[in-house]
């Protein structure tokens, strides 16, 4: 059989399988992911980074739309000068974009101590 013959069944194959035909062979799944989910460890984790992922999201949507918010209904205070020619305007949306980084940067000071922690007692429960 030459190399394209053998592609070419391997390629039909895959497309049976993809397709339904031939799911009668295919092996029960086994219920590793069940056990993972219904692991205290993961669930933890599941929780803290919903959670956590939450309250970031909720402080950025604050100072965002705030932000949004006087550009709508006080343009005035907005264009108070502050330091020379820049104006509070200016300062305040340099904040909002400080304030993103300084949250990923929180996210990610959390993420690399407590959820990396979580996730290796996860693998190390899950191993045994």
């Amino acid at each position: 059989m030459s190399a394209t013959q053998s592609v070419g069944r391997s390629a039909t194959s895959d497309a049976r399988t993809l397709h339904g035909a031939g799911a009668q062979d295919m092996p029960e799944p086994d219920h590793r992911l069940d056990r993972i989910a219904e692991h205290p460890t993961f669930k933890t984790l599941v929780h803290e980074r919903t959670r956590f992922g939450w309250i970031l999201t909720g402080l950025m949507l604050v100072v965002y739309f705030g932000f949004i918010g006087l550009i709508a209904f006080d343009k005035a205070l907005l264009a108070t000068k502050v330091g020379g020619t820049a104006s509070l305007g200016f300062y305040m949306g340099m904040f909002v974009i400080v304030f993103a980084f300084v949250l990923t940067g929180i996210y990610v000071a959390r993420a690399n101590t407590r959820f990396d922690r979580l996730s290796a007692d996860l693998v190390r429960s899950l191993a045994k």
